[in-house]
């Protein structure tokens, strides 16, 4: 009888509302404690196994125990501080007893757990840390969920390699946003759709961006607090306002950059009273414009701000590379996804726009 095994990094996903870029800095757990934050990976990996519970009853071994998940059995350490030895302890623990491991984390969590993969379980990812390059991850938690239930229900339990990356930095240092290809693993075959592609490369034509970026600031207004997500088309934009953050979420008012990496409650009391509008590009090769990478823009600001208008900023060549051909959006609140949702115009040109279906 097939047996899943359940990972979940405890501090995955801190960094972000944080403006952290990540979680793997040693002291994230306590620095996020002295700041009343809590991790949302225990939440996400709940909808997950409620996703997969639907439709599977395999015996889950766990570690640590999750609450209100249903039925598991615990294996590896008792408690789990977030580290990579943590991880890797429980990666070992299950091998030769799980046919699948299913993980709650990021990057950083998927390149521990194939570093002590020594048997080749098949991995899947539920998205629950601050970047998510890699093509291990589901699109949403749900989804994760439901295609767990899938591969274990199939005889044949199917699967394909997938690239595991994590941010480049020394790139980052130098100024440039770049995913850096780690090792490969083997995850569940995805016929559709479910799980996300790797990221890839900026491709927007630099000429027709330059000119799109110039007649979007041109068009800005004095009275509004312009909220500039993470990105290299976001830090061109950045430059025509004075510059600005490669990887962080800045503001501008009055044609200059105001505020630079701004975390989740610094946003909050910027854009308290104000009239705001949210300016974001798109992931190459993934296609979400929420909930990868600027979880600084989380749930709580979008209603701080009074839900305010979103603008997207992305080439159209970058666009025609997205398969499927949609935006998506994850912040975590499933109810405000589902909001959010329908069809947003994306600035594609200097003039121009092209229409994009936004799922979560």
């Amino acid at each position: 009888m097939a047996r899943l095994g359940l990972i979940i990094n405890p501090v995955a996903g801190l960094g972000g509302a944080m403006a952290r870029k990540g979680s793997d800095e040693a002291d994230i757990g306590a620095r996020a404690a002295a700041e009343g934050r809590v991790s949302q990976a225990p939440m996400r990996a709940a909808r997950a196994l409620s996703a997969f519970r639907e439709s599977c009853d395999a015996e889950v071994l766990a570690g640590p125990v999750l609450p209100d998940t249903g039925t598991v059995t615990p294996v590896g350490p008792d408690v789990l501080q977030g580290t990579a030895e943590d991880t890797k302890a429980c990666v070992r623990a299950m091998a030769g007893q799980v046919d699948l491991i299913l993980f709650a984390g990021g990057d950083g969590t998927a390149r521990d757990i194939c570093a002590a993969n020594d048997t080749g379980i098949p991995i899947l990812g539920i998205p629950s840390g601050v970047k998510m390059h890699s093509g291990v991850f589901a699109r949403s938690p749900e989804r994760a969920g439901r295609m767990t239930a899938a591969f274990l229900s199939d005889t044949r339990q199917r699967t394909e390699m997938v690239e595991i990356l994590d941010l480049d930095e020394a790139a980052r240092r130098a100024g440039r946003l770049s995913a850096r290809l780690y090792t490969v693993a083997r995850t569940p075959l995805d016929l559709a759709g479910a799980r996300q592609n790797p990221k890839a490369g900026n491709t927007d034509p630099v000429g027709e961006m330059d000119a799109a970026l110039a007649a979007y600031v041109a068009g800005m207004r004095e009275d509004t607090l312009y909220v500039l997500g993470p990105g290299a088309t976001m830090k061109a934009l950045k430059d025509r306002l004075g510059g600005g953050s490669l990887l962080g979420v800045d503001v501008a008012e009055g044609g200059l950059v105001t505020g630079t990496d701004l975390d989740e409650r610094a946003l909050m009391a910027r854009v308290a009273g104000r009239r705001v509008r949210i300016v974001l590009t798109v992931v190459g090769g993934q296609g979400f414009v929420l909930g990868r990478g600027n979880q600084q823009i989380s749930p709580a600001v979008l209603r701080a701000a009074g839900m305010p208008p979103i603008d997207v900023i992305c080439g159209a060549e970058k666009l025609a590379g997205l398969n499927p051909q949609e935006l998506t959006i994850d912040t975590g609140d499933v109810a405000l996804d589902g909001t959010l949702a329908g069809y947003w115009p994306v600035i594609t040109g200097p003039g121009r726009r092209q229409v994009m279906r936004v799922v979560a």
